[in-house]
């Protein structure tokens, strides 16, 4: 018998995850009848047109796939599968198939996914549990367990600089934007510190930003940190944890105002701390927890 026909496929794919009501769930796509006579469920992705750019191929895949406009990550691993009699296009052939397998992320706000192609490789999608997808509740491809052991929660570790600036019974606040985690909400002026940047610089940059108003840092009073598991506002599914840097700070006179633009900041204020210890003004934790602090 002589020896069957080669098949090398390269195709690119996601692993996509979010949180849903303190449950992660894994964006997948189901196999349509004429490539699995049997229900399951692969990553969205496909294949790489000729002299096209793999992130592309991947973003446009998810979207005929799942209707769904994703991001995908900068860096990818790689997977391959040799399948030395495989069933292609009722063909017997000798197959080998590249997986390059992308971390990508949809808003928060996406719709349900929804199949846009017509005749191809997918028939459904849906967000699944990831428990189910682990204990194999849910029938999956090998690519998903292999992709699943390499693509965990993205881990972000982020030191910024806040400022405590009293005025009498008051303090200097910014509320959050709706690009932010927790909009509607008011915190600390402040913010993150740039790689090389030294943090009472970097403060003084952010209160100047955020409020409009001159920054003197004087002396560190404390450090806060929050360790968070879920969906930024980007839609990404991470495992963030927050550290930062509490410094006591005057500024200049004048009422606070935002100078920054479609920034993560809406309004600065003077806040009565009394509201705040009402809540009255809801706030932040590294709020409570810096007025105890310099108290």
């Amino acid at each position: 018998m002589g020896s069957l026909p080669r098949r090398q496929r390269v195709g690119a794919y996601a692993v996509m995850l979010r949180e849903r009501e303190g449950r992660v769930e894994l964006l997948l796509s189901r196999l349509s009848p004429r490539v699995s006579r049997t229900e399951l469920w692969t990553l969205p992705g496909g294949g790489i047109d000729h002299g096209e750019d793999p992130r592309a191929a991947v973003i446009r895949e998810i979207h005929e796939e799942t209707g769904l406009e994703a991001t995908v990550g900068e860096t990818a691993r790689v997977y391959s599968a040799h399948l030395p009699r495989a069933s292609r296009d009722g063909l017997l052939v000798d197959a080998h198939a590249i997986r390059i397998v992308y971390d990508g992320w949809a808003a928060p706000d996406a719709p349900a996914p929804r199949v846009l192609e017509v005749d191809g490789s997918t028939s459904e999608a849906a967000w699944k549990p990831l428990d189910d997808v682990v204990s194999r509740a849910v029938p999956v491809t090998g690519l998903v367990t292999d992709a699943l052991v390499d693509h965990l929660p993205f881990r972000l570790q982020r030191v910024a600089a806040y400022a405590v600036a009293r005025r009498a019974d008051e303090v200097l606040l910014t509320r959050l934007s709706a690009r932010a985690a927790h909009p509607g909400r008011w915190t600390l002026p402040g913010g993150g510190v740039d790689h090389g940047e030294h943090p009472a610089v970097a403060l003084a940059r952010e209160v100047e930003e955020e409020c409009g108003l001159p920054c003197e840092v004087t002396g560190l009073v404390g450090v806060h940190d929050t360790h968070f598991f879920g969906n930024a506002p980007s839609g990404r599914i991470e495992d963030y944890h927050g550290v930062h840097l509490i410094f006591g700070a005057t500024v200049g006179d004048g009422a606070p105002r935002v100078l920054e633009v479609d920034g993560t900041t809406d309004a600065a204020a003077w806040v009565p701390v009394a509201d705040i210890e009402s809540g009255a003004v809801e706030v932040l934790d590294v709020v409570r927890h810096a007025l105890r602090t310099v108290s």
